[in-house]
């Protein structure tokens, strides 16, 4: 899968890609990184790529002429791409929709910055508006690195237990509590099943306390993902638990 990635400020992106997953997913060519930077596509001296807001509302806003040109060069070299933005208004990234995009060859993304981009491109050349949640960061550059990841951990290889990303906390439910070595630590010890080597029990344990996270974290899982009939039993269990105190 190819990233084509369009930020003010790439060098954001470096350190990460050179880490762990990232790094490792490259080596194996199963993911290609392309950084540009919409400098690139300034046309005066000063490499300028933003101006004031029309509404005399606070901060810059990226120029649509130059944003357009970056966009239309980056999406002729290659195979055709969706281009998306990444923006506080647009549609929340979640697990499902990762799995829909990591079946893409190409993804375009594009880093959004300042008070935002002229609206009139992103009528004009942006597939989808893309939000990661519901708070602000200075740029899109964090939230194209999560969704980078997001989507390589689901390309087949890229993980080292195959059945990593189909374990894994989301979307249905949170994973339960984590133990590892020493056995004893501060004088706190881990679960006797854990330790008994019975794997019925550990999974029946496992099940539990991860709809008992889910529970009482994200109550709103259970609502999007109703419980099966077995859970519901477990669900009765555990809420009396916690009445019992």
């Amino acid at each position: 899968m190819q990233f084509d990635v369009l930020s003010l400020f790439p060098e954001i992106f470096k350190s990460a890609l050179e880490q762990s997953l990232l790094e490792k997913a490259q080596e194996k060519g199963l993911v290609k990184i392309r950084l540009f930077n919409l400098r690139d596509w300034a046309q005066d001296k000063h490499k300028t790529v933003d101006d004031t807001a029309f509404s005399g509302s606070d901060g810059m806003v990226i120029k649509p002429d130059i944003m357009e040109r970056a966009i239309l060069d980056i999406r002729r070299d290659g195979i055709l791409a969706p281009v998306i933005l990444l923006s506080p208004q647009g549609r929340r990234f979640e697990q499902k929709w990762a799995k829909e995009l990591s079946h893409l060859k190409r993804l375009i993304l594009v880093c959004g910055r300042y008070a935002g981009v002229d609206q009139r491109v992103i009528e004009r050349v942006v597939d989808i508006e893309m939000s990661i949640g519901d708070y602000i960061l200075s740029g899109g550059e964090i939230p194209a690195l999560v969704v980078i990841e997001a989507l390589t951990r689901l390309i087949p290889g890229a993980l080292g237990n195959e059945d990593s990303s189909e374990k894994d906390s989301f979307p249905a439910r949170l994973e339960p509590h984590q133990y590892t070595r020493p056995r004893v630590f501060e004088n706190q010890h881990p679960p006797e099943v854990l330790l008994s080597g019975d794997h019925r029990k550990i999974e029946q344990w496992h099940k539990k306390e991860s709809l008992r996270r889910t529970l009482l974290r994200r109550p709103d899982l259970l609502i999007s993902f109703p419980a099966s009939e077995q859970e519901s039993e477990l669900l009765s269990k555990i809420k009396q638990e916690l009445i019992e105190g």
